[in-house]
C-alpha cells in the first residue's frame, strides 16, 4: 500500500508544482515587466488570466505585485499540503496547515530562483541567441536579484554574482524556510 501512496504523492507534487510554476512565472514576469511580445510570456498570460482576472477585480495589484497570483500560489500550496496529509492518513490543524503552506511556498520560490539562475548562467556561457524567448524571460526574472552584485564580483572575465546569489538563496532555505516548516509541523499536530 505504501508504494501506491508514494506514487500518488509524486503525481500530486508534480501536478501542483506545475500549477505553482505557471503562476509564479506570471507573478515574477509581471513584477519585473517582462516583454509581453515574448511567446513564453504570452503562453503564461493566456493560461493564467482566466483564473486571475475575476480575482483581480476584488484583489487589485499592489504596485507591480499581482496579489491575485500570490493568493492563488498560497491556495495551491494549502491544497497540496491538505491532499498530501489526507494521503498520509491525517488532517493537520488549520493554523499548522497555513504555516506549512507558507513554508512550502517560500521554499518553492527560493528553489525556483536557484534553478532559473543556474540555468540562465549555464546558458550564458554558451553565448545563446539574446533574443531567444526562454533566455530573455529568465534574464528578466533573475536580473533584480543579480543587479546589486553585478560587476562587483568579476574575476578576469567571469562574473561570480550568480554564484553568490545562489549561495544566499540556499542559506535562506536553511535559515528561514526550514525553521518555518518546523514551526508549522509543530502547529499541525
Amino acid at each position: 500500500m505504501s508504494y501506491l501512496v508514494d506514487a500518488l504523492t509524486l503525481i500530486v507534487q508534480m501536478a501542483f508544482g506545475a500549477i505553482a510554476t505557471l503562476f509564479l512565472v506570471r507573478l515574477l514576469a509581471e513584477a519585473n515587466r517582462a516583454d509581453f511580445h515574448n511567446p513564453l510570456s504570452q503562453f503564461v498570460y493566456r493560461y493564467t488570466n482566466p483564473i486571475l482576472s475575476p480575482i483581480r477585480r476584488v484583489l487589485p495589484n499592489w504596485r507591480r505585485i499581482n496579489l491575485a497570483a500570490v493568493l492563488i500560489l498560497l491556495l495551491t500550496f494549502v491544497l497540496e499540503r491538505l491532499v498530501l496529509s489526507v494521503l498520509m492518513g491525517f488532517v493537520p490543524a488549520w493554523l499548522g496547515l497555513l504555516v506549512l503552506s507558507l513554508a512550502d511556498l517560500l521554499n518553492f520560490v527560493l528553489l525556483f530562483y536557484i534553478v532559473v539562475i543556474f540555468g540562465w548562467s549555464l546558458l550564458s556561457m554558451f553565448a545563446p541567441d539574446p533574443y531567444h524567448p526562454l533566455y530573455r524571460l529568465a534574464g528578466t526574472i533573475v536580473e533584480p536579484l543579480l543587479r546589486p552584485l553585478r560587476g562587483k564580483l568579476v574575476v578576469g572575465s567571469i562574473d561570480f554574482s550568480p554564484t553568490v546569489v545562489v549561495i544566499l538563496l540556499l542559506l535562506a532555505q536553511r535559515l528561514i524556510a526550514a525553521p518555518l516548516f518546523d514551526f508549522g509541523a509543530s502547529l499541525a499536530r
